[in-house]
């Protein structure tokens, strides 16, 4: 095998992984390979900026996490093709039982610069996937001409938290998990040049700081 220093960084990186979560006081993959609890499923892209167990700083075994291109969620369609987000989605909440779902977008997302741009005709798999976000890109494009191309790709990307979020609720046991008060659903979006994370507040349907949104939970539940 050929000498690859980006391959020797990688073996580092196991050697402190192995370090933290094996080695000293407490082994935390001696408890975790009894079965997995994850507190929440988060959906985000699969961009390699953009990794939400480092964004949340999550230990191993409280996130399960879904990754795609654009971070979107199909809607509910029962047929015999594969379906790779939907059957995870499935484990999460039927099997593994998990309380909270999260869509995660993020700023200067490549999928949706590519979509707003009209998408390769060579892209076959590309584009079909992106085709469910049209939506996104439709809204965007009815915005003022005075709004310029970054903020245009912005309100798409955060038009796509919002319609997977939708699109969560056309799966039959997501909505019976939401009546029942036992699943919660969540919008996050990253700014990455900022260094900001937005919640999507569902009453105003604005991204808004996450700590502003914490805030204001505090104080409901204290009585305002």
């Amino acid at each position: 095998m050929s000498f690859d220093p980006l391959f020797t960084r990688f073996v580092d990186g196991f050697r402190q992984f192995h370090a933290t979560w094996y080695e000293g006081g407490h082994n935390l993959y001696k408890e975790l390979r009894a079965g997995q609890k994850p507190v929440a499923v988060v959906v985000a892209c699969s961009d390699s900026r953009v990794d939400p167990v480092q964004i949340l700083n999550a230990r191993p075994g409280e996130l399960f996490v879904i990754r795609n291109v654009a971070n979107l969620v199909p809607p509910h369609e029962p047929d015999t093709h594969h379906h790779g987000v939907s059957s995870a989605l499935e484990y999460a909440i039927r099997h593994l039982r998990v309380r909270h779902i999260i869509v995660m977008g993020h700023a200067h997302c490549g999928g949706f610069a590519n979509l707003l741009g009209g998408g390769h005709e060579q892209d076959v798999f590309l584009n079909v996937w992106l085709d469910q976000a049209q939506l996104a890109k439709r809204e965007a494009e009815r915005l003022p001409p005075s709004v310029g191309p970054e903020a245009r790709q912005r309100a798409c990307e955060m038009n796509g938290v919002r319609i997977s979020l939708r699109n969560l609720r056309t799966f039959p046991w997501i909505e019976q998990a939401l009546a029942k008060n036992r699943l919660h659903l969540h919008g996050l979006y990253f700014d990455m040049s900022a260094g900001e994370l937005l919640c999507l507040d569902p009453e105003s349907d604005m991204f808004i700081p996450l700590e502003e949104t914490l805030r204001g939970a505090r104080a409901a539940a204290d009585g305002g």
